[in-house]
């Protein structure tokens, strides 16, 4: 990591260099390389700057033309920078380490925020990548374009052209068939699908994420197979969709050609966006891509897990953290085993897919669903307030994983300790929620409470080195600022007026109409979204690629033909327009951190909220305590994540999601001899 970051420090220092001396050439005739070319050669052999200006221009289209996916990945990707600057408020990077310095790659990444993953994992990545595009995204104006520009390959997917089935379906195991321990799928025999043929898939309307391949037919009856976790559920039968089969050999000779090459492939094996809080089930392509390459071209690529968790993703100014995590390998003594075909090639393309699985699960924070998600990062707050995006993701994982084994552990019932403690924390998030406040704001509010009783919370909170007079120094500090914040928001608001009135807010506007309109059909298109929340933020970026230039030149029209302005005139605001958008967001952006900084104080003025918040610090410090001591008690039952510092989240994953059962608590001895780093 601090080589990335020197090496990024010295490729800034080496810019600004060079744009130094080459304005010191141009301003001085002197040193002017050109200047004193021109000076020496004119005399002798006649050369003239129009002579020069032909070579320059006819070696410039050489470059432009030679070079051009370079160019024009490059500039695609300076590009969506400055979008992605614009939509987010933080993008945090970490795992940087772990991508290889050069050669192929695959980077396989969650898919929780569509077209914008993409974007994100090229504008972060060191890499030049090409993604694997769904087709029905490639054949869309604009996304299209840009997926051609950074070449990106299309893929036909089979749910883009499910058709409905005729019938009701009845699921039975195969007779004689016992689905063997290590085994990941179990076959089936399928009555009633008289409409699908081998090699097409079955999915099930009770739980879309159930899939069952055809592989055999005869007698009447089909035989598939579904994977050993969804076994139980898919006998039931009922409704189905029918997925037809695709030929990918063509995709697959692309891709495989491209990291021949040495370059890098993007992919987000769930197959689409989702809305949901866990992984869908990965799709086997991106191992076949994997084995492919080590059998026809001897390249054994690293897999490189992408989390991608975003916070708020779907409104303006979120925030990110790409998370890169350590490259699995093929074993290449599983060769022979992927060569043989038939079910043994299944087994260790299942093998290195779960292998992915723990990989990517290891650079997100999985949880059953978005209000235990919300729990656990309400916790990891409580147990730590400031930490750096590292760490909170650790932490994040923690907690997540702990919840999981400890549910495990008491066979989904958790003990009534942790009941209690998650709806004291779901009522202090509630009432967060209704006061419109943030948990890092409340322990400020200890300052403003009359007597000694609130003073004595803020006092608990706060390090037990502070002294009294620094404590009332920061009060003091505090009660100061807040004039200051009034008039900051003040001036922001009549700074950022009229860009925002004229240039964003229209924009603004119609990309929300926009995007909600294309989240109704996604959703209803959908078989896995909840909400199909996944899909606003990608729209309303398409939505501002296309409009907000369109808006500047209307503005240009009316000002061409509905006023007096000089053509210099003209041309300096059109100029300015996107200047004046940016400044706006920029200057709205720090007036809501007032605003949110001030609306407590305004908050207390109101009888009924006042006491409310008052109460606030010494339930957040109660939680606190509680966080600690359940953290205390049922913590050494968790083992690695509990007592390691370092933990290698791949193994911890794989380890969870096989292990019915939770590991064995340490000895006394051990517990005495390890330190607690949670």
């Amino acid at each position: 990591m601090a080589y990335n970051r020197l090496m990024s420090e010295l490729d800034g220092t080496k810019t600004q260099l060079c744009v130094l001396i080459v304005s010191l050439f141009l301003l001085l005739d002197s040193i002017n390389p050109m200047k004193l070319f021109l000076h020496v050669f004119t005399p002798l052999i006649g050369v003239t700057p129009f002579h020069l200006v032909t070579i320059i221009l006819a070696l410039l289209g050489y470059l432009f033309v030679s070079e051009f996916r370079e160019m024009l990945y490059f500039g695609v990707k300076v590009f969506f920078h400055s979008i992605l600057s614009i939509f987010f408020s933080s993008i945090e990077t970490t795992g940087l380490q772990n991508i290889p310095i050069d050669g192929p790659a695959i980077f396989v990444g969650n898919h929780a925020n569509q077209f914008v993953d993409g974007i994100m994992l090229m504008s972060t990545c060191q890499h030049k990548v090409s993604f694997l595009v769904a087709e029905k995204s490639w054949n869309r104006r604009v996304i299209g374009d840009f997926a051609w520009a950074m070449g990106a390959v299309p893929v036909s997917r089979s749910q883009d052209s499910a058709t409905e089935g005729k019938g009701t379906l009845t699921i039975t195991l195969l007779p004689g068939d016992s689905p063997a321990a290590g085994a990941s799928s179990a076959k089936v025999v399928v009555q009633g699908c008289h409409d699908a043929t081998v090699g097409d898939k079955i999915r099930l309307k009770i739980d879309p994420s159930i899939t069952i391949k055809l592989t055999s037919e005869g007698e009447g009856k089909k035989v598939g197979e579904v994977a050993k976790e969804h076994l139980e559920k898919s006998l039931k039968g009922g409704k189905y969709d029918i997925l037809k089969r695709v030929d990918q050999s063509q995709v697959y000779a692309k891709v495989l050609s491209k990291l021949e090459k040495g370059g890098c492939i993007g992919i987000f094996p769930e197959g689409g966006s989702h809305d949901r809080t866990d992984l869908l089930p990965l799709k086997v392509g991106v191992a076949l891509i994997a084995y492919a390459a080590l059998e026809k071209r001897g390249l054994n690529i690293p897999i490189i897990p992408v989390g991608l968790n975003y916070f708020s993703s779907h409104r303006f100014r979120g925030r990110c953290v790409v998370e890169f995590g350590a490259a699995i390998n093929i074993d290449e003594a599983t060769l022979p085993e992927y060569r043989a075909g038939g079910d043994r090639k299944k087994a260790v393309c299942s093998g290195l897919l779960k292998d992915i699985q723990d990989g990517m699960r290891s650079v997100i924070v999985t949880a059953p669903d978005y209000d235990v998600l919300k729990h656990i990062h309400t916790a990891r707050r409580l147990w730590k307030r400031t930490a750096g995006a590292q760490e909170k993701q650790d932490l994040n994982r923690r907690f997540a994983l702990g919840l999981q084994k400890l549910l495990m552990k008491f066979d989904q019932k958790p003990p009534k300790k942790l009941e209690v403690f998650m709806n004291e924390l779901k009522v202090y998030q509630k009432t967060l929620d209704e006061l419109g406040i943030k948990d890092y704001q409340v322990p400020t509010l200890a300052s403003e409470g009359a007597g000694e009783e609130t003073t004595n919370v803020q006092r608990m909170m706060r390090s037990a080195s502070m002294t009294l007079e620094s404590e009332e120094a920061e009060e003091i500090l505090e009660d100061i600022k807040v004039p200051y914040r009034i008039a900051h928001l003040l001036f922001t608001i009549f700074v950022a007026a009229i860009p925002s009135i004229f240039l964003n807010l229209p924009i603004g506007l119609l990309s929300n109409l926009y995007a909600e309109k294309k989240r109704k059909k996604a959703l209803a298109a959908s078989k896995v979204k909840i909400r199909g929340m996944d899909v606003l933020l990608s729209e309303k970026v398409m939505f501002c690629i296309v409009m907000v230039p369109a808006l500047w030149l209307f503005y240009l029209f009316l000002l061409l033909f509905l006023t007096n302005l000089d053509y210099e005139a003209t041309l300096l605001f059109f100029v300015s327009m996107p200047i004046a958008a940016y400044a706006g967001i920029m200057v709205t952006e720090s007036g809501m951190v007032d605003y949110k900084d001030i609306k407590p104080w305004l908050m207390k003025l109101h009888p009924a909220t006042r006491k409310r918040l008052r109460q606030l610090p010494k339930t957040r410090m109660a939680l606190v305590q509680k966080l600690r001591e359940f953290v205390g008690e049922f913590g050494p039952q968790l083992g690695e994540i509990y007592y390691e510092q370092e933990v290698d989240w791949k193994k911890v994953q794989g380890e969870a999601s096989s292990d019915l059962s939770p590991p064995p608590s340490p000895n006394k001895g051990s517990q005495k001899e390890k330190k607690k780093n949670i």
